[in-house]
This record gives C-alpha cells, structure tokens and sequence, in this order.
C-alpha cells in the first residue's frame, strides 16, 4: 500500500505559478504510476496529467500542454506538478492518485488507481 499527501495549493493571480507536491510512504514508490486529478465545484473530477514509474514517459490533458509539467524524484518518494501561466478555469481541488495496475493507455482514467491523496486546494484569481 502506499499513502499519498498533496500540498503546495494556495491562492494565486492569474498567470502566476504554483508547484504541487505529492509525498508517498512506503519503499515501493518507484512501483507506482501516478496521476493528478482536479475537481472544480458542480464538475466532475478530470485528469489532469501522469507520469511513468520511471519519470520517462508523461500524458496531459489537452486543457493544460505547455503550461503544467509532471516530474517525480523516486528518491524522495515525491511527484511534482508545476503549474505555470494559470488560468481561473485552473481552480479546483487537485488529487494524486497511484496505481501499480495503470498503463500508458489507461493513465487518464482515475478508475484505474487504487489510492489517493486528500487533495490540495488550488484558486486562481483573474
């Protein structure tokens, strides 16, 4: 098993930035694909973007190519989200999520993980 923690949201203009973070325990980090996830009030929850065990290969929702990158240090059991030039429709609650099960193909399905994090709380003011 292993427990996710998100932090780094916060309240932020437009076209600011912010860096999310999502700690895991356990030693098997590195085992686990993860995903990020985003819930907007009165929306479904959307993918957001993935990364690889490896870091080596990531996906991204159209809504956010060129502005947030996923990267991940399996060192300090962590997975970044930058998120640079955020827009107000960026606002949401932004959930990690991990899966040993989860393929390339399958990376935007939040079906597919098995465990998440509590979500960090991301507003973006215009």
């Amino acid at each position: 098993q292993v427990q996710l923690v998100e932090s780094g949201g916060g309240l932020v203009q437009a076209g600011g930035s912010l860096r999310l973070s999502c700690g895991a325990s356990g030693r098997t980090f590195s085992s686990y694909v993860v995903g990020c996830f985003r819930q907007a009030p009165g929306k479904e929850r959307e993918f957001v973007a993935a990364i690889t065990r490896s870091g080596v290969s990531t996906k991204y929702a159209d809504s956010v190519k060129g502005r947030f990158t996923i990267s991940r240090d399996n060192a300090k059991n962590t997975v970044y989200l930058q998120m640079n030039s955020l827009k107000p429709e960026d606002t949401a609650v932004y959930y990690c999520a991990a899966s040993t099960a989860v393929t390339i193909p399958t990376m935007a399905y939040g079906g597919e993980y098995d465990y998440w994090g509590q979500g960090t709380q991301v507003t973006v003011s215009s």
